[in-house]
């Protein structure tokens, strides 16, 4: 079983990786201004990958609530490599955060360069950028806890979502997103897939609304803010 799984995990991600090769090469070079028409595209061939994923039997997604989310910043737990896959699937025009290295790799460069926002960049930049996107309607998912995590497991959050909630003045939304059992965890192979179906379980919460938490000090309103963001992601 195990064997079978694998092969068709394999078989997934070569299809991601050719459809990856052939839009950078020979489409986004041409369409990378238009970011809406970048950001559909990419959608779609990321909904074709998941819905593999969900058919083969690698996975299943339970979506308990999912409203229609536009321009907003959008906060979610981070159980697998493929969560952003996921969300950026089922929630139209989004963009996150991506490390500097993918934007180097002549694979992926133009798709990178389309729609994405590298993790490397000066707080200044960050927020120009940001709100950028925001301002044309997009939004935009941050992972904030940073690194891959298991639902039993609370980890610090930092700041970076209520920066750029802030400087944008746009509303903060929640999701949970964890997994019945790891699938593409931290240090796991494409391959290793395990020998069972695994879940995602889906769920929005209220937003928060920023103009509630905005005082005279900008330091205090992050953390009332970041604070808020942790409680709602981890049922405190």
């Amino acid at each position: 079983m195990k064997f079978w799984r694998a092969l068709l995990a394999g078989t997934g991600f070569l299809i991601f990786g050719l459809g990856s090769v052939i839009c950078n090469f020979f489409l986004f070079p041409f369409i990378k201004e238009n970011k809406e028409l970048c950001s559909d595209i990419i959608r779609r061939l990321w909904k074709i990958f998941i819905n593999f994923l969900v058919c083969v039997g690698l996975i299943r997604l339970n979506i308990k609530k999912l409203d229609k989310i536009e321009n907003k910043i959008i906060v979610a737990t981070h159980p697998s490599f493929i969560d952003i896959v996921i969300l950026m699937s089922l929630i139209p025009r989004s963009t996150c955060f991506v490390k500097k290295e993918l934007a180097q790799n002549p694979i992926l460069k133009n798709i990178i360069g389309s729609i994405f926002i590298t993790n490397d960049i000066e707080p200044e930049e960050l927020k120009r950028e940001t709100k950028f996107m925001l301002d044309k309607g997009f939004n935009i998912i941050i992972f904030p806890t940073g690194i891959r995590h298991r639902k039993n497991e609370h980890l610090k959050i930092k700041k970076g979502a209520s920066l750029v909630a802030l400087n944008a003045e746009k509303n903060i939304v929640p999701i949970r997103i964890f997994s019945d059992d790891d699938f593409l965890f931290i240090n796991q192979p494409f391959y290793a897939v395990g020998s069972k179906t695994v879940t995602f379980e889906i769920e929005q919460f209220p937003e928060i609304d920023i103009k509630q938490y905005k005082n005279e000090s900008e330091i205090v309103t992050k953390k009332e803010i970041t604070n808020q963001i942790e409680k709602i992601l981890y049922d405190l």
